[in-house]
């Protein structure tokens, strides 16, 4: 048993298929996944596939990269939004500095209205950072002394200091197919080292596909690829690492139902 985190089902890499995309995912023991929203204002998209299949949840939120254009959104917007049952987790939101397709204010203002709903909310903040490091761990931290609020820090393909920042912060660290990159030597040591109840597996895709598919359009079956680099990571069972990021996931995601 698995779980895809974090995907966007509703992206046009899929529509010709997404019924047997879906069903890989199920035939490869993908129990659930989660399609993550990158705009509020397109929600219905993301809430149409999620209504769609019963092992699909879906989130709400504006990704750092169109942070400008929602500036309007608040968290009671995001709060109202979470009421749908479907929705399980707020986000994706944050910064990133690699390709700044957003003012970098208009992505940290974004990602305090995203933190305040996931505190409110009790769902979790779904936290997308890229060359972004310190201005990331302190805004966690300011904000954490405001109150505590639940997140993950998903793709993690950051260094080791944001992620041991949201460890000790309480949050839970999420590995894509970025781990199964020969040139990810450095985010393997991170991987092996982190507490084994704050770890999470995903796939993002349509991106980021592993070996051997890398270079093609990724899909949530594939995650199965990353949990078993994770597990040899670690020097563990695959099928210890599938019950470990299972049992993290719901214990995060918990108005996911168990499987």
């Amino acid at each position: 048993m698995l779980v895809d985190s974090h995907c966007h089902l509703d992206f046009p890499d899929f529509a010709q298929e997404i019924d047997a995309v879906v069903a890989r995912a199920e035939a490869a023991g993908i129990v659930r996944m989660v399609t993550i929203s990158t705009r509020v204002r397109e929600a219905e998209r993301v809430k149409s596939v999620a209504d769609r299949f019963p092992n699909v949840y879906r989130s709400i939120g504006t990704h750092p990269h169109n942070a400008d254009e929602e500036l309007d959104v608040t968290a009671d917007d995001l709060l109202r939004h979470a009421e749908d049952p479907k929705v399980v987790a707020i986000g994706e939101a944050g910064l990133d500095y690699f390709y700044d397709n957003a003012p970098r204010a208009a992505q940290a203002r974004g990602l305090r209205v995203h933190i305040d709903a996931a505190r409110r909310s009790g769902l979790p903040l779904v936290i997308h950072s890229r060359d972004a490091d310190d201005d990331m761990c302190r805004i966690l931290e300011e904000e954490s002394e405001i109150g505590a609020f639940p997140a993950v820090l998903h793709c993690f393909s950051s260094g080791r200091k944001l992620a041991e920042t949201g460890i000790r912060l309480g949050h839970y660290v999420s590995f894509s197919g970025i781990l199964t990159f020969n040139r990810s030597e450095e985010l393997r040591a991170i991987a092996r080292d982190l507490p084994s109840d704050r770890l999470l597996v995903e796939t993002d895709a349509p991106y980021l596909a592993p070996p051997p598919y890398r270079g093609k359009r990724n899909e949530p079956s594939y995650v199965v690829k990353t949990a078993e680099v994770l597990a040899r990571t670690r020097g563990i069972p695959f099928e210890t690492i599938a019950e470990e990021t299972s049992r993290n996931f719901f214990r995060l995601f918990s108005r996911v139902p168990a499987a």
